[in-house]
């Protein structure tokens, strides 16, 4: 086990750069083809974006132990919905790496008789759960962080004699016992919440990174199982924008949300 751990995280950098590079590809000839290249051409990047999802599936091959590690470590985080959303993602990404080794063999000819259709449409469906997952800790997270960042600002409004912006707790312009004020003070409300929510994301980037990485992987998924048809060039441009994102975070180690 921990030996397919260690090689896994050795080919972690490796892999990302295959995907990247498929999901540029598969961009690039939908842009092709919407320009009327020639089908040889269409061709020639079709066949190496199968090339690259291959070679993708070959160093995946040690990822669903890497998954079952880190289930195992999550089951003993302190906070009860991490602990669920993480444990309950890794779980899915090892089912989903599995079906993947499935699809390797099968692509690769060791196992010629394998059902690829059945086996993507698997793999695809616990690829989308442990998104939901992610995305379910993400919300999670950035709810915690709003009530935290409201509260400094609650004690912050006390300690200096301040009261609330806009009258929304007093009887001011636009405030409760003012006729037709709910639809203003509702708008106000709404966009002191935007704005809350952009001063979290912007002062934790580990989270605004995984964020918008989870929503772009999100398209995949729901393309393939045909939940939401994106079409290939929205499908390319989320896959190549979430692997830079992931390639980032491997660089720049800091940016990987944690735990």
């Amino acid at each position: 086990m921990d030996a397919w751990v260690r090689f896994s995280a050795q080919s972690q950098a490796r892999e990302r750069l295959c995907r990247a590079a498929q999901y540029a590809c598969s961009l690039l000839g939908h842009a092709l083809q919407r320009h009327g290249a020639s089908p040889e051409l269409q061709k020639q990047i079709r066949q190496l974006e199968s090339h690259l999802s291959i070679g993708r599936k070959l160093l995946r091959l040690g990822n669903s132990a890497d998954a079952l590690e880190s289930a195992k470590r999550a089951v003993h985080l302190s906070d009860v919905v991490l602990r669920f959303c993480i444990t309950v993602s890794h779980l899915n990404r090892a089912l989903y790496f599995a079906c993947d080794n499935v699809l390797w063999a099968g692509k690769s000819g060791l196992a010629p008789g394998v059902d690829q259709e059945k086996w993507a449409q698997r793999s695809f469906r616990y690829y989308l759960f442990s998104l939901i997952m992610n995305l379910s800790r993400d919300a999670y997270e950035i709810r915690l962080l709003m009530e935290q960042e409201s509260s400094v600002y609650s004690r912050r409004l006390k300690g200096s004699g301040g009261g609330v912006p806009g009258g929304i707790e007093s009887g001011g312009p636009g405030g409760p016992g003012t006729s037709g004020g709910g639809l203003p003070q509702l708008a106000l409300k709404l966009r002191l919440r935007v704005l809350l929510l952009a001063r979290v994301l912007q002062g934790h980037p580990p989270l605004l990174l995984d964020v918008v990485r989870n929503t772009c992987d999100l398209f995949i998924p729901l393309d393939k199982l045909g939940l939401w048809r994106c079409g290939p060039g929205v499908v390319g441009l989320c896959g190549l924008i979430s692997s830079i994102l992931s390639l980032l975070t491997l660089v720049c180690p800091w940016l990987r949300l944690k735990p």
